[in-house]
C-alpha cells in the first residue's frame, strides 16, 4: 500500500469516528445555541435594563470616536464612522458581546450540571453481608485467641 493511500485510509478513519462528528455537531448545535443567547441579551436582557435604567440604552451603539477620516461630516453613527474608515473604540458592543458570553456560561454551567446529575444517580442501597475478612486476619485472629486460651488456662 502507498503512503497516500495509507493517508487516505487514515483520514478516513478519523473523520468517521465518532469524536470527530461529536465535535461537529456540538459545534453546529453551538453555533444554534449562540444565536438564541444573542436574541435573549437584544430582545430581553437589554430592554430590561434600559427599562431599569430609565431610558433608551442601547449598548451596541455606543462607542468613542479615536479619529475621523479627514473631512467627513457625515452621521456620527457606528456603521457609518467605521464604513468611513474612521478609527471607533465600539465599548458598548465589547459590553453586549460581554454579557452574551456572561450568559452563554451561565446557562452551559447549569446544562453541564443537570446532566452530570442525571448521570450519576445514586443506586439505591443493597444490604449485603460484610466481605469475609482475608485469611491472613483469620490466621492471625485465631492465633491471638488460642494465646488469651492458654493465658487464661495458665492463671
Amino acid at each position: 500500500m502507498s503512503k497516500a493511500t495509507g493517508f487516505l485510509k487514515e483520514f478516513r478513519d478519523f473523520a468517521v469516528k465518532g469524536n470527530a462528528v461529536d465535535l461537529a455537531v456540538g459545534v453546529i448545535i453551538g453555533a444554534a445555541f449562540g444565536k438564541i443567547v444573542d436574541s435573549i441579551v437584544r430582545d430581553i436582557v437589554m430592554p430590561l435594563v434600559s427599562w431599569i435604567l430609565g431610558g433608551q440604552v442601547d449598548f451596541t451603539n455606543k462607542f468613542w470616536v479615536l479619529r475621523l477620516p479627514e473631512g467627513y461630516t457625515g452621521p456620527m453613527t457606528y456603521a457609518d464612522l467605521t464604513k468611513a474608515g474612521a478609527n471607533v473604540l465600539a465599548w458598548g458592543n465589547f459590553l453586549t458581546i460581554l454579557i452574551n458570553f456572561i450568559l452563554l456560561a451561565f446557562v452551559i454551567f447549569w446544562m453541564v450540571k443537570a446532566i452530570n446529575a442525571a448521570r450519576h444517580k445514586p443506586e439505591p442501597v443493597k444490604e449485603e453481608k460484610p466481605a469475609a475478612p482475608p485469611e491472613d486476619v483469620v490466621v492471625l485472629r485465631e492465633i491471638r485467641d488460642l494465646l488469651q486460651q492458654k493465658k487464661d488456662t495458665t492463671l
